[in-house]
């Protein structure tokens, strides 16, 4: 299994002008966790898979010993085993479904490595007042039409594209999933675009699970009862074990059915839990809507996308600090916010520091006028940067006639001083 962080340089590197070359799994920038050399991907929680198996498993086990068992004689035509062999099959194709949606690509959508050059505009919305530097940065929100009504897809900041329509940044694997539904921490994943259908098989099989053996286990206990002549109470007495799992499997039915009718829901109506939750359709059309009928052959029938991602492609090694501007003049001032801002909350709290007020700082973007040190969001501290040439031209285009740029803050004072001194 292999944690993938951003990777690191180190002496292993190739040196002279040959390349140091990784794999794309090994220089993953979310938060996945990978196995058998990138083949699977699993979500940072992958540690709850192993809980998930263990509530499926261990209760079958016990069913199969202590119900399942004694009723290999009770039927005619030795249709008996046949009670004990679905109830291992049923659990293996829930486990099977459990390890396909979590272990495979949910649909991730590849990041940009710089952002994105066209329709870059002023952001007017901030004052630029005396020894601040005017920021540039794409229009926070772009319509699309989808269906012949207009949606509007958002930019987001970490993986420096416009998002999809429908698709979201999930805050616990750190990317943007197609489709994105949710993040399920009890398979370890994000559920999108390429695991949902795996994901409802899932939940919908584990409920069909519990109601076999919740409705077998009355079976048992009521055979008892008609075998010793005594009352149905008494007759759990005898297997315990009926007892528990009748217990176990009422309560987990109430949560993976809840789930099953739930997205059964979803599915007709064509939404995710993402824009139910957020979007409430009941009160606005859902752009996405095609009818019950094609809503469902679009999750069960339509042929699932290949991957936008090889994690397995041999890619070049890159620094860890690369400036994410291009032309020297765009700013990527909303990389600082927290998980709440990028999947879920107010574009402008990503505008705010720590004070509250806007922060003029970011992790590619430029000190106004003085030149001390910042601290980034990650907690480093940098010095001062020159001003670029392309940010002057926005200056003087903004006709701050009294703004000096281009050079460092000793030379600006400098020459302030001269201004005052004639």
């Amino acid at each position: 299994m292999y944690g993938v962080h951003p990777p690191k340089n180190s002496d292993a590197a190739v040196a002279g002008d040959t390349a140091d070359v990784i794999r794309t799994y090994q220089a993953w920038e979310g938060s996945n966790v990978f196995f058998l050399g990138g083949r699977f991907i699993f979500g940072p929680d992958i540690q709850s898979i192993f809980l998930s198996i263990s509530l499926i498993v261990v209760p079958v086990v016990i069913f199969c010993v202590f119900v399942g068992r004694k009723l290999l004689d009770d039927f005619n035509h030795h249709l008996g085993i046949l009670v004990m062999v679905i109830a291992i099959v049923l659990s293996i194709y829930v486990l099977t479904m459990l390890l396909v949606t979590s272990g495979r690509d949910p649909g991730i959508v590849p990041r940009n490595k710089r952002p994105p050059e066209p329709e870059v505009v002023l952001d007017q919305s901030l004052d630029v007042g005396p020894g601040q530097t005017p920021q540039l940065r794409p229009p926070r929100f772009k319509e699309v039409t989808v269906n012949g009504l207009t949606v509007k897809v958002k930019y987001c900041d970490t993986c420096m594209l416009y998002r999809p329509p429908r698709c979201s940044h999930c805050s616990i694997c750190d990317n943007c999933v197609d489709r994105f539904d949710h993040h399920c921490p009890w398979v370890g994943q994000c559920i999108g675009l390429r695991n949902y259908r795996f994901y409802f098989m899932f939940v919908s099989s584990a409920t069909l699970l519990c109601i076999y053996i919740f409705a077998f286990c009355w079976v048992y206990a009521i055979k008892i009862k008609n075998s010793e002549d005594t009352s149905i109470w008494g007759a759990l007495i005898k297997t315990p074990a009926s007892i528990v799992l009748i217990i176990y499997t009422f309560i987990c039915v109430w949560f993976v059915g809840g789930l099953t009718v739930f997205h059964l829901y979803l599915i007709s109506t064509n939404q995710s839990t993402y824009e139910n939750f957020r979007y409430r359709y009941d009160r606005t059309e859902n752009p996405y809507n095609r009818g019950i009928i094609e809503n469902f052959k679009e999750v069960f029938w339509r042929s699932i996308p290949p991957s936008k991602n090889d994690f397995r492609a041999v890619v070049e090694r890159e620094s860890e600090t690369q400036d994410g501007s291009f032309g020297g003049g765009f700013v990527n001032s909303y990389a600082e916010k927290t998980p709440s801002d990028i999947e879920m909350g107010d574009w402008k709290a990503a505008l705010n520091n720590g004070s509250g007020g806007v922060d003029q700082y970011d992790q590619t973007g430029h000190n106004g006028l003085r030149g001390h040190p910042r601290r980034s969001s990650w907690g480093r501290r940098s010095g001062s940067w020159d001003l670029t040439s392309d940010i002057a031209s926005v200056a003087s285009a903004l006709g701050d006639s009294n703004r000096v740029v281009g050079g460092s803050s000793d030379n600006l004072r400098g020459q302030l001083t001269g201004q005052d001194r004639r």
